[in-house]
């Protein structure tokens, strides 16, 4: 009998990042599989911002000599990727990509979201646009509840509703995989409320959500998985339950923190 195995979401295997002489990721071990909705926490500097770069490869970790030995970053079983194909396979929104979006482009939302066709921040003469692509962004736009900022520029919008069409990007190409960097940064109370509200629909239609904060509040239900970060190494990292304790959480922040649960979202307290 041949016995085959799915490989990974996300492997990082001693993946190390180095940036202005100091190791961002150290070593930094963790596998991710599809359909596990998956938190990353942690605090300031604990290296989640270098994961994003790393895995959209504005960073890249340094290479290893010990033969054999599995690659620092596979995404789906794969270390070497043409970046618009991953892009189709995994789509990230960053804090990056909304500053480039929103500044930068003067882009309308439909046209914000057909450039996830081409993996730009823009929508070129060379980049053909078909009918079934206009389609899909309709869609993808309807799907996060705004289909009234098709026309609207991105500068006109609020961030919210930014956010909304720049998740609706990542979503126009059907993904395997959501990955959301500090998502709800700069949106008021309501507007993050409406946001988890929409993620959590994302997961429940069945997307793999990989969520990378500093936020508990944050962690959805759905999400079944948390991996804590600290000094660019995994700190803690298992079942949410177990992992988000006052223990675990006084320990990666270094001050007492006390936990509470309320309507299946963990609240913490610095005490």
């Amino acid at each position: 009998m041949t016995v085959t195995s799915t490989p990974p979401l996300l492997a990082f295997h001693e993946a190390t990042v180095v940036r202005g002489g100091k190791h961002v990721l150290d070593g930094l071990t963790l596998r991710i599989e599809e359909g596990e909705h998956t938190a990353i926490l942690g605090p300031n500097g604990s290296g989640k911002s270098s994961l994003i770069k790393l895995l959209n490869r504005t960073y890249y970790p340094l290479h290893r000599s010990a033969n054999g030995a599995p690659p620092p970053v596979s995404i789906l079983g794969r270390d070497r990727w043409n970046v618009a194909d991953l892009r189709a396979q995994l789509g990230i929104v960053s804090a990056d990509t909304h500053t480039a979006f929103v500044h930068d482009t003067g882009l309308t939302g439909l046209e914000a979201v057909l450039t996830g066709y081409f993996g730009s921040f823009g929508i070129f003469p060379h980049n053909r646009v078909t009918p079934a692509m206009r389609e899909a962004a309709a869609a993808a736009l309807a799907f996060m509840e705004i289909p009234h900022l098709a026309d609207r520029s991105l500068a006109e919008m609020s961030t919210g509703e930014a956010r909304r069409v720049l998740i609706a990007r990542a979503l126009v190409h059907d993904p395997r995989a959501l990955l959301l960097d500090e998502p709800t940064t700069g949106l008021d109370l309501l507007a993050a409320r409406r946001f988890l509200d929409t993620l959590r629909r994302i997961m429940q239609r069945g997307k793999t959500v990989v969520l990378v904060t500093h936020h508990i509040t944050e962690i959805v239900p759905e999400i079944t998985r948390v991996i804590l970060l600290r000094g660019g190494r995994v700190f803690r990292n298992g079942p949410k339950e177990d992992i988000l304790t006052p223990a675990n959480l006084s320990a990666l922040y270094d001050a007492p923190v006390q936990v509470r649960k309320e309507s299946g979202y963990f609240i913490a307290d610095v005490t």
